[in-house]
C-alpha cells in the first residue's frame, strides 16, 4: 500500500496542473476597459483552471493601484492581479503562477514587465523572448521563468 500511495503521489507531481489546484485560486484582476489583451490574458488563466473576478479602473487609477500593491518602475504592464497574497502583473503565465502558489516564497509576486510578444493575450504577430521575475519583499527581483 505505501509504494501505492508513494507513486500517486509522484504521478500527480507530474501531470499538468489544470484543474484542482488552479481551480481553487480566485484572481481578481484590475484592468483597463478598453484592453484586449487583458481580456486575452483571463481567458488564458481560465482555460488553465483559474477563477477569474475582473474590476475594470481607470487609466489615471492604475499607477496608484500599482504601486498600493508593490509593483514598482520598471515592473508594471497593463493588468494587474491578486491572488491567494499575491500580485501577478501583466502577461504572466498560468504556469508560472501555479508554481508560485505551490512554491509560496515569501515575496511580493510576479511581473511580467511591459506587455512581450507571444505572451499569454499578446499572441500574434511574432514573439520575443521575456522573463517573468519575482519581485521580493524589499523590491528586489530575480528571475523566476524564461519564456
Amino acid at each position: 500500500m505505501r509504494r501505492r500511495t508513494l507513486l500517486l503521489s509522484a504521478a500527480a507531481l507530474l501531470l499538468p496542473v489544470t484543474g484542482a489546484g488552479a481551480a481553487a485560486a480566485t484572481l481578481e484582476v484590475f484592468k483597463d476597459a478598453g484592453c484586449g489583451c487583458c481580456e486575452g490574458w483571463i481567458a488564458h488563466m481560465r482555460q488553465h483552471g483559474f477563477t477569474v473576478a475582473a474590476t475594470d479602473v481607470a487609466p489615471e487609477h492604475m499607477g496608484a493601484l500599482k504601486a498600493a500593491a508593490g509593483i514598482g518602475p520598471g515592473l508594471e504592464s497593463c493588468h494587474t492581479a491578486l491572488v491567494e497574497g499575491y500580485v501577478v502583473e501583466g502577461h504572466v503565465p498560468a504556469g508560472d503562477v501555479v508554481r508560485l502558489l505551490a512554491e509560496r516564497p515569501d515575496a511580493v509576486g510576479l511581473s511580467a514587465p511591459g506587455m512581450p510578444l507571444g505572451s499569454p493575450g499578446m499572441e500574434g504577430a511574432g514573439a520575443e523572448s521575456y522573463d517573468v521575475l519575482l519581485i521580493r519583499r524589499d523590491g528586489a527581483t530575480e528571475i523566476f521563468a524564461r519564456h
